[in-house]
């Protein structure tokens, strides 16, 4: 049953899938992970599908093996891992946005302390040294990466691809998302978004369950354990109506918890050192296994294979030929010693559960189910402990748990694709950490004084949704200033997650022009400098631009049209109000540097912000405003100021603080009522924008500049040239050997001998013997242009041998269907010609060319086959398969056409009996009776018009026959019609989905 429903799905799939008439292009996703990446594409035609690799296979190891003179990836770079260990880099995530001194960072060289690394004194960050003179950074080995999962999806999808969506932790922050996008620039990828991995499941879900999702919130938690870390997410799925598709399905993430080092990875790691603590007990060997890099390498791969094997047996024989000094090791291993080697491990599964808990304000009583992700979540332990943890009856396992994540992120692609149409299914992801934005300025203290006051006013909140567009205004300031953009409370992350999270500094800004705008508007109101904030698909804190807003008063025309004015009038008879704005009253004078942008009532500040809903607004406006007490008015609780959100000082000052504010906000909007009313009725506001220069200062990982990008990008495409280089030499060369081998076998069968001379074959068999001698003394070291010259010159001399066999071996085939084509036609004539000249639908003309056409068909194959039969198989043919199949496309098309008329030829009508009421006239037309009679126009009746009796109703044969010519034509121009109906079924998208 879950199979046919899987099926009915894919269909629909299908058929939501096709392509838009905008354009024919694939896109792709990439389920970027620790160890492995599954890659997934659409196009035109193909709904949903894992791309294989060239082992055909359907997940590639992330791996890159560097030599001299060629890369290797994926399995090949795996094999080369164990014999040469150093030019192999694995695990690339934990060195991603990083700097050298990151905890993760020293992790990472205690596990491959083959590698060397050094630091990048100019971003801080780490590089591997090939050589001396040869670096490579992180994103410049993870553009490889994705330069080679983007081939594998063009050789699986036949076509080019350049758009892509890639999937990452969702507690990747800004500086780690900033690198995979750099690593995709250099790899000449188009990023469409980057998907968090369990959102990404959870689309892959809720579409393939979307007739279960209503307007009731479904709350299901993905709990996904990899190689490298632990996630789990709370996802809430429902139906909410939007303007502009109606009722959709939605998921919304409601809380994340994770653990970045807690996975599969670190489980081998301790059954390797366990298995290399066996083998130096055993002392075969008087060296420390461990300090064998090749060795070591041997045993983490066995580690691998024994962990999955353990998974299913409760035990098993670690083997390994030759680990140490061509010692084989062998040693068993049980279930029960491995869940004691990770015990701490396994304590710490429910961790992320209890995050996602706290994150979303929720309790286990509110999840519906736990569904497993990931390929370490098949570890029988792992799942015991988790089981308990929710406690739940049992842990959902519906889902691939190795190809969810690529499966819903290419359905995102397909979704952001202008190339294809698919049925909305709107996704709300969380921003796991908040951001906040911190300014200084200068205050009057008791004292007489001047001091500075630091304040914080809160961008996004932790899980705030996005994509979501913010705004912050600044109204104190009328010179150049600087603000800072920066984490917000991370109280929630243990002091270790603080070290391997980093710089809790994002950005610092400084802007320019702020004093130039307030001279040049002197006469205008000041509306504060706006900085417009932008959180993207891919999670990414943009800043847009930062713009100085004024407002002036201008004159409006006082002239109304006579259509205006009765206009007016109607409208107040039917209770309709003025149609001049009323002055804006309300509005509070915003005293302070920044304003929440959900507190301003600015027009502009509301229309960048689309994606947020008033649910998001009113809850944003809840968390900004946390001192608001209940009962104030509405325009009190818009009404900020930075003492008042500043939460180090005491209550007490905050109360007071406020209640003076709320009167001094009181006397400020009567003075607006009042000016209000004696303002002019012919003036209105106009507001004037004008942009400052912004200069962004990154604090966290310095971002490689354009010159760093195009260099590394230079870099990979020489690579990969090389590589293409290596590839088209070796191709060239196995071309050549077989040509030549396969040639001189040739010359011995008895198809070949026949058409050669002695002469031809001598030279031949020579050219052959020298070309074979010139590739064992030369040949293999030889440039690839060298390679084609030599196969082409052989080519050459070949080229007539094989055209005449080639010819010979056509001849039967193609002259047996001329034959069976001119009897078929000869018959098809004589049909034709004997049908009565009454029913005949042919035209003389055609009949006589469809004769002519097989007489001279007939004609020049019997004289081109006697003609061949006159020439020696030695020489050039005459009778070749070319002119073959055109004299057979010629008959065929004139048979065609006739066949084709006669199929929608309508057969004459018969003729009906004389009436007997009518008489013959002098000019051969009947009279007519009274009953046939036709009123007709007087104009008609002038112009002579025929008069025809009305038909005779239908018999029941009559009838009869009818319908079956109907339907007999309906079956037939469907068939024609087609072509046409699914030409245009591929321009529209159905909404099976």
């Amino acid at each position: 049953m879950r199979e046919a429903l899987s099926l009915g799905v894919l269909f629909c799939l299908a058929l939501a899938l096709l392509p838009s008439p905008a354009a024919s292009v694939a896109v792709m996703s990439v389920d970027l992970g620790s160890e492995w990446m599954k890659i997934a594409i659409v196009k035109p035609g193909v709904p949903m599908e894992i791309a294989l690799n060239k082992e055909s296979r359907r997940k590639t190891p992330v791996a890159v093996c560097l030599k001299e003179n060629e890369r290797l990836f994926g399995d090949g770079a795996l094999g080369v891992s164990v014999k040469n260990p150093k030019v192999v880099y694995r695990y690339l995530q934990n060195l991603l946005g990083k700097t050298a001194d990151n905890p993760q960072v020293v992790q990472y060289q205690k596990h491959f302390p083959e590698h060397l690394m050094e630091r990048d004194e100019k971003r801080g960050t780490v590089l591997f040294k090939y050589s001396e003179t040869i670096q490579y950074t992180p994103e410049e080995i993870l553009g490889m990466v994705l330069n080679y999962s983007c081939g594998l999806a063009q050789d699986f999808a036949e076509q080019v691809i350049k758009d892509a969506v890639i999937t990452v932790p969702a507690f990747f922050n800004q500086a780690e998302r900033r690198a995979v996008l750099q690593a995709a620039q250099m790899a000449g990828l188009k990023v469409l978004q980057l998907i968090n991995d369990n959102t990404a499941v959870a689309l892959n879900y809720g579409v393939f369950r979307r007739k279960d999702i209503n307007s009731t919130a479904q709350n299901i938690m993905f709990y996904d354990m990899g190689s490298g870390s632990t996630t789990a997410t709370i996802v809430t799925y429902q139906t909410v109506k939007t303007k502009e598709a109606g009722t959709q399905p939605q998921l919304q993430v409601q809380g994340v918890g994770f653990d970045r080092t807690l996975g599969g990875f670190e489980m081998e790691l301790r059954l390797r050192d366990h298995l290399a603590k066996i083998f130096n007990e055993q002392k075969k060997s008087k060296k420390d296994v461990r300090e064998n890099l090749r060795a070591m390498a041997k045993l983490l791969k066995e580690a691998q294979r024994l962990k999955t094997v353990l998974s299913a047996n409760a035990e098993h024989m670690a083997q390994i030929e030759g680990l140490l000094d061509d010692i084989d090791f062998k040693a068993k291993v049980t279930r029960a010693e491995f869940e004691a080697l990770c015990g701490d491990l396994f304590d710490r599964v429910p961790g992320p559960v209890q995050q996602a808990l706290a994150a979303s304000e929720m309790s286990l009583d509110e999840i519906e189910q736990v569904i497993l992700v990931g390929g370490a979540t098949r570890v029988p332990r792992v799942q015991e402990v988790l089981l308990k943890a929710v406690g739940k009856e049992e842990l959902g396992k519906n889902i691939n748990a190795d190809e969810a994540a690529a499966m819903g992120a290419v359905y995102q692609a397909a979704a952001l694709s202008k190339a294809f149409k698919v049925k909305p299914f709107l996704v709300r992801d969380a921003a796991v950490f908040p951001i906040q934005v911190e300014f200084s300025r200068e205050t009057e203290e008791d004292d007489g004084g001047k001091g500075m006051k630091h304040n914080k006013r809160i961008l996004f909140q932790r899980m705030a949704p996005y994509p979501q567009r913010k705004v912050i205004t600044f109204n104190r300031y009328t010179d150049d200033f600087s603000f800072y953009v920066n984490y917000g409370d991370l109280s929630f992350l243990s002091q270790e997650d603080l070290k391997m999270f980093g710089s809790q500094n994002l950005t610092t800004v400084r802007l320019s022009g702020v004093g130039d705008s307030f001279k040049k508007h002197l006469d205008a109101e000041s509306k504060g400098i706006k900085a417009h904030f932008n959180m993207d698909e891919s999670g990414v804190l943009i800043l847009d631009r930062v713009e100085s807003v004024f407002e002036t008063a201008v004159e409006e025309k006082e002239e109304e049209s006579a259509l205006t004015k009765l206009g007016n009038t109607i409208s107040s008879l039917f209770g309709g109000g003025s149609s001049e704005p009323s002055p804006n009253v309300t509005e509070p004078v915003q005293d302070e540097e920044e304003v929440p942008p959900e507190a301003s009532k600015d027009q502009d500040a509301t229309e960048e912000k689309p994606e947020e809903t008033a649910q998001d607004k009113a809850e944003t406006d809840d968390r900004d405003q946390g001192e608001k007490s209940e009962g104030k008015p509405q325009m009190e609780e818009k009404k900020t100021d930075d003492e008042g959100a500043d939460k180090e000082e005491p209550q007490a000052e905050k109360d007071a603080e406020k209640s003076e504010k709320s009167e001094g906000q009181m006397n400020v909007t009567k003075e607006a009522e009042e000016a209000a009313e004696t303002k002019p009725k012919g003036q209105k506001k106009s507001k004037i924008s004008v942009d400052i220069g912004v200069e962004q200062e990154v604090n966290d990982v310095l971002d490689p500049n354009s010159e760093d990008i195009d260099a590394s990008r230079k870099k990979l495409q020489d690579l990969t040239d090389r590589d293409l280089e290596k590839q088209e030499r070796e191709k060239t060369l196995n071309s050549l050997e077989a040509f030549i081998f396969e040639t001189q076998d040739k010359l011995y069968q008895d198809d070949y001998l026949a058409v050669v001379t002695d002469h031809e074959n001598e030279e031949i068999s020579n050219k052959l013997s020298e070309a074979s001698a010139w590739m064992d003394d030369e040949g293999y070291a030889a440039g690839t242009k060298e390679l084609k010259e030599k196969l082409t010159e052989l080519r050459k001399l070949c080229k007539a041998m094989f055209f005449r066999v080639d010819e010979r071996r056509k001849w039967p085939d193609r002259l047996a269907a001329l034959d069976s084509m001119l009897n078929h036609s000869s018959i098809f004539l004589k049909s034709a010609k004997m049908i009565p000249e009454d029913d005949q639908i042919f035209t003389e003309i055609e009949l006589k060319t469809l004769e002519r056409v097989i007489n001279e068909t007939m004609t020049w194959k019997n004289n081109t086959v006697a003609e061949q039969e006159k020439l020696s198989p030695t020489e050039k043919p005459i009778l070749l398969s070319k002119d073959i199949e055109a004299k057979l496309s010629l008959l065929d098309r004139e048979v065609n056409y006739l066949l084709s008329k006669a199929k929608f030829a309508k057969p004459k009508p018969k003729a009906k009996p004389k009436d007997k009421n009518s008489t013959s006239t002098e000019n051969g037309k009947g009279n007519v009776t009274d009953a046939e009679k036709v009123v007709l126009p007087k104009d008609e009746a002038e112009a002579g018009v025929e008069v025809k009796p009305a038909e005779e109703p239908p018999t029941e044969e009559n009838k009869k026959e009818n319908v079956e010519e109907t339907e007999s034509k309906i079956t037939e121009g469907t068939e024609d019609a087609g072509t046409s109906e699914n030409s245009n079924s591929d321009n529209h998208i159905g909404d099976e989905l």
